[in-house]
């Protein structure tokens, strides 16, 4: 399918989809300046149509300082209706990647008390120390140098750098929110050498999370996301239908400037066109 700078209208036929990943912010809602969620036009509408016919779906959010079943909390309060099990965070993705891949080994985390709190009850041992073996970065609202070169020097040591997103940012309610916890990644990266492995949005990990929640192959989904690195990024990497909306980060990008591998299957106003489609 061709994409084109308009919005495509009773072509995109997603009958043979059978689950669903949505961004959150900026793709179904924007923020108001308390940081409420107001659910974009058509957004409540496209979820219940969806469970509708029967089909599963799962809002992927890039944020980390609170649990799923909070984000769901604060969405429904806001007016969007979300199940707690149709919420994923890149800590649930990340958790799936240290148990295939750095199982029993020390972690370092930069994050939130929440984001700590849940990954030691999933059984990562923790540590704050030097002796760490990874180091996982998510968002948070204060670091500190000293901290900063423990995880520097377990990084050069071998620890593995970890970040749950290295894109700079989410769409707000005056735009751009540039994400603190990819600013701390460029410093440990700049300063050891390492390269990063993203466990969030866009990565394997991302898509095996989606995957496994909604019980099927990502060939089967449908990713719907206002970024274009980080959203479409992720559907393309799970060789899934990918479907734009231009009410958030990517919203002027001119996308016949973009390469062709990384071009959504179809461009969007807003969530809301998508119900023709479903």
């Amino acid at each position: 399918m061709n994409v084109r700078e308009t919005p495509l209208s009773g072509d995109m036929k997603l009958d043979g989809i059978r689950g669903f990943v949505f961004d959150v912010d900026g793709s179904l809602v924007h923020r108001d300046a308390d940081f409420r969620p107001r659910p974009l036009p058509g957004a409540p509408e496209v979820l219940e149509k969806i469970r509708a016919s029967g089909r599963p779906l799962v809002l992927f959010t890039n944020g980390t300082h609170l649990r799923p079943e909070e984000f769901a909390r604060g969405l429904r309060e806001g007016g969007l209706p979300v199940r707690d099990d149709e919420v994923l965070t890149p800590v649930c993705s990340a958790l799936g990647y240290l148990k295939r891949r750095h199982d029993g080994r020390r972690a370092m985390v930069f994050g939130s008390e929440t984001a700590r709190r849940r990954m030691a009850e999933a059984g990562v041992q923790l540590t704050d120390g030097e002796d760490a073996e990874v180091v996982f970065v998510t968002h948070v609202n204060e670091v500190d140098f000293e901290s900063l070169e423990r995880a520097a020097r377990a990084i050069t040591r071998g620890a593995r750098l970890l970040t749950a997103s290295y894109g700079p940012g989410y769409w707000g309610a005056d735009g751009m929110i540039f994400s603190r916890g990819a600013m701390v990644t460029a410093a440990l990266a700049k300063a050891t050498g390492a390269r990063p492995v993203i466990v969030g949005k866009p990565s394997r990990a991302a898509v095996r999370a989606a995957c496994e929640r909604l019980g099927v192959r990502s060939q089967e989904m449908a990713v719907i996301g206002d970024d274009l690195d980080m959203d479409i990024g992720l559907g393309r990497l799970g060789g899934s239908r990918t479907i734009l909306v231009r009410s958030g980060t990517s919203g002027s990008v001119d996308l016949a400037r973009v390469p062709e591998r990384r071009r959504p299957d179809a461009v969007v106003e807003g969530v809301g066109e998508i119900l023709q489609w479903l």
